[in-house]
């Protein structure tokens, strides 16, 4: 059973408390049979932000992960990907990211579409349950980590994961340097 402690947040298993994340994320979860593996803590959702949740809860920047969503187009068809960093760093969306989509441009989905095509709040994206045609990109530091704090597809709570799963997820791909 996943109970992981970082900070001042202790999980209990998603299992426990499947209301706590979105349903895309929840279906996900039940699909790759990770409702044991994947912990959950309800949180204040005014401290969702990132900043936020480092300072209330007593946690260092490298523990927690942002997951952005990041396209670009190539030939007329869009490409769309997305992107899991450390809080501590910024996702390379000009370079590696723009290259490994083989786009000319790139750029950060808008958030209104981002919320659409997720069925995720903003501020609460993560890799978990993301459309399945969408690569995952990670950073080599976040599939390193014991254990990164992400969110859950709402804000008004967090999901602790061995990093080492989230590179094991369907399209996910570890990326040394997606980050700097």
């Amino acid at each position: 059973m996943a109970v992981f402690t970082l900070g001042a947040l202790t999980t209990v298993p998603v299992s426990a408390r499947p209301a706590l994340v979105a349903p895309p994320v929840w279906q996900a979860i039940e699909a790759l049979g990770l409702q044991d593996a994947v912990g959950v803590v309800e949180i204040d959702p005014p401290q969702s932000d990132t900043a936020a949740t480092q300072q209330t809860y007593g946690l260092d920047a490298t523990t927690l992960a942002n997951c952005v969503v990041v396209a670009g187009r190539r030939e007329g068809q869009e490409r769309v990907a997305a992107c899991v960093v450390l809080a501590s760093t910024r996702a390379d969306v000009n370079t590696v990211v723009r290259q490994r989509l083989d786009v000319r441009k790139s750029s950060f989905l808008p958030m209104e579409r981002a919320v659409e095509e997720t069925g995720m709040e903003y501020g609460g994206i993560t890799p978990i349950g993301l459309p399945a045609a969408w690569p995952v990109l990670i950073d080599g530091r976040v599939a390193a980590a014991p254990a990164v704090i992400i969110g859950s597809g709402i804000r008004r709570s967090k999901l602790i994961v061995p990093g080492a799963l989230l590179a094991q997820l369907p399209g996910s791909e570890v990326i040394e340097g997606l980050a700097s």
